[in-house]
Order: structure tokens, then sequence, then C-alpha cells
């Protein structure tokens, strides 16, 4: 089996990477969770368990999890290796002073790894460094945010820092400056870790235009659709498409690009519809209709090719999997205020263990019931504070096998 193998949305999973939240969620409070991009402050310890039974669900179907601190673990392990990432970990914080940059490198230098990894993760506020001369932009920090190294309190969705497509895999630039630094942990991992190497990238996170995960689902061995969001650009698109187009390591060779509105409801295209069989989706109803696509395809003079159209969801997805129809599940059952509830809490972003069958948060009853009557196995988990983060089943992903379809 290799190790990195996405062809689709839908084939039996067989690896994922995870992270479990941690200490970073405490730092989330009702002064900083614009900043850290929540909208409620979730309690930890029941995230905790919630999640821990997130993982338990995915072992009990197969699935082998693996955690995100472990491949950085046995990155870090290289005392080469950890000190250039801590260079790169305070660079992309943007930290100037000269004060600061060596007070944060003795911080992190004097901790054994597993302590520098939870650093990492939740990281460094202003009081627990002794700090005398400062530059304008870390005085102006020092009065706007709590932190000289931000926590991480996103981590736990990991679908979007990166993304693994065909045999290779993305690493993401960030819309948002409190997730950036996640995305240096994958190109560690990328560069340093046995596993992946030779393995292709496909977007590389310095590239600077930003994409991210949730907006990137696999249609099929020849087909990814792309969410153009409030998180991914066009430009950043562009750049990966081509990318992924020109390879001849994969067979993908149409890239469906799809407008979603550009709100925090509709944060990635994940949130607005998911695969959950070969011809069914879950979606949010107002998504249905009259959506604006555009088509990617290689010209043979390796240029992009690009074709706009715009129709129903049901009809573009039939053609673009050669099937005579698809069934649309809606959010809520199609009601207007339980699909605004419902679609606030991830109701479409399922997971799809296999075919006609997925992971979905207890909260969403009415859409997953509706998916229940349709034939459609659901494992349900528990929510409530997991979905504070304005994230689902398949955000709190990274795919990284899947069996073809």
């Amino acid at each position: 089996m290799s190790y990195i193998n996405i062809y689709s949305e839908i084939g039996k999973l067989n690896l994922v990477m995870l992270h479990c939240p941690s200490r970073e969620l405490e730092a989330v409070t009702p002064r900083t969770m614009t900043e850290l991009l929540f909208d409620d402050v979730p309690y930890l310890q029941n995230a905790q368990k919630e999640h821990m039974r997130f993982a338990e669900v995915l072992r009990e179907n197969g699935v082998e999890v693996v955690y995100l601190e472990n491949y950085l673990k046995d990155v870090l392990s290289n005392q080469n290796v950890k000190l250039q990432f801590i260079n790169d970990f305070i660079a992309d914080n943007d930290v100037f002073s000269e004060d600061a940059i060596m007070a944060l490198h003795e911080y992190y230098h004097k901790l054994d790894l597993d302590s520098l990894i939870k650093a990492l993760f939740t990281g460094v506020r202003h009081d627990e460094l002794k700090v005398k001369l400062f530059r304008l932009p870390d005085l102006i920090r020092v009065d706007e945010s709590l932190f000289w190294i931000a926590p991480l309190p996103n981590l736990y969705f990991t679908r979007d820092p990166g993304a693994a497509l065909g045999c290779g895999i993305n690493i993401h630039h960030m819309r948002k400056k409190a997730r950036r630094a996640e995305t240096l942990f994958l190109k560690y991992i990328h560069k340093y870790h046995p596993l992946f190497v030779g393995v292709p990238l496909w977007y590389n996170r310095d590239i600077g235009y930003p994409i991210e995960g949730g907006d990137i689902l696999v249609l099929s061995k020849n087909v990814v659709a792309v969410g153009y969001s409030e998180r991914t650009s066009a430009k950043g698109i562009e750049v990966f498409a081509k990318n992924l187009l020109v390879s001849k390591l994969n067979s993908f060779d149409k890239i469906l690009v799809v407008a979603i509105p550009k709100t925090r409801s509709f944060m990635h295209l994940d949130t607005v519809f998911t695969m959950i069989d070969h011809d069914k989706f879950t979606v949010h109803p107002e998504a249905s209709e009259h959506m604006s696509v555009y088509e990617l395809t290689l010209r043979s003079d390796g240029e992009l090719n690009i074709n706009y159209t715009k129709d129903s969801l049901s009809i573009i997805l039939a053609k673009l999997l050669n099937l005579p129809a698809v069934k649309l599940f809606m959010c809520g059952d199609g009601d207007t205020i339980i699909s605004e509830r419902e679609q606030w809490n991830d109701g479409t972003n399922t997971l799809a263990l296999e075919p006609g069958k997925v992971i979905v948060y207890d909260r969403n009853y009415v859409t997953n019931e509706l998916l229940e009557k349709n034939g459609i196995k659901t494992i349900v988990i528990p929510s409530a504070e997991l979905s504070r983060g304005r994230g689902g089943p398949r955000c709190m992903t990274m795919p990284l096998n899947r069996t073809d379809i």
C-alpha cells in the first residue's frame, strides 16, 4: 500500500492524521477568541473526551489513526532539524526585537522534546519572557495581544493546513495569520520524515497565495473540486491546479472551481457540501441552485483552459461524475431555520468512512435522520465543545490513504 493514496472522498478510509486539542484551546477567552478565530469559549476537558471518542470510532472502523505531534516528534528528534525549526517558527511569528528573539530561543531550547512540542502549540505569553528592548512592531503587539507566540487552538482541524491528493500532498498558505504557523509543521514533516520521502508536493506554503484544505474535495480519480471562498484565493487555486494537472504522477485531469459565499458560515467548500456515496451528497439549500463554476483543464501547451458555467449543483455533479443523476440531501431537511442552525454546526460536514457510511455530529439530528431514512449509515459522535471551533468531522481529519474505488 502506497503511504499517500487519495483518489476519492468515499473510498474506504485507511489512514488519517489527527490532533487532539490540548492546552492551546484554553487560550481562547472572550478577549482572545476573535483573534484566534473562535466564536465561543470551549471547555477543554469535554472537547478532549469528544475528540477521543472520534478517534475511537475511527479505529473501530478499521482506520489507522496517527497524530500530528508524533510525526513532529520523529522529525524534531534530530538536533540540527530542531534548531532550524525553532529559527523558522520564531521568524514565522513576526518577532522583531532582538531581546525577544533571544529570550524565545532560550525558552524553547531549555525544554525537553515533549515539552517543546506542547509549547509550540500553546504559545508564549508576554508575561512569560523578560524583554527590555522593544522595536515598534513588538510594542504594538504587546498592546494588542497577550502573546509573543500565538497559541494554535485551531490545530485540531487538521484538514486545512494541508491536503493529500493522489500520491502527493499540498502544504497550504493559510488566509488568517492565526493559522499560518500550523503549516510549518507539515513542511518539516514532508521534508524530514522518512514516511514522506519522495512524496510529491503540489502546493508549497511559501507560494504565498491563500488556499485551505477544507476547500478541496477529491470527487473522483479524475476530478478535484476546489472552493473559491473566504479562505481560498483564485490565484492560489490557479497555481495548485496547474501543478496538479501538469504532473504525470496522478490521474487528475479536471479541476472544478466552485464559487461560494464569502461568509464565515460558508467558510470552506466542505461546509457547503460533502460527498457521502457514489451519487449522494449533503448540501446546504442556499448552495444547491445556480452556482458559478469554472472547469480548469490543461491545454496542449501546458497552460490552463478555463470554461465558465452556471447551473444547479446536481446537474454539474452528475455531469462531472458521468452519472445519470445525483441525490442531494439538504441540511436541516430544507427547513430554513433548521438548516441555518445545523449549517452553523457543520451539518453538511460529514466524513465518509466508506461509500454510504459517514461520521456526523450528534447535534445535527434533523440532517442525520434524513440521511438514515435514505439508507446512509451515520455514526454519531458528541460535539458540544468540538463544534465551537466551527468545524465538523471532515474538518478534524487529514486523510492520507483511502482504498481506490
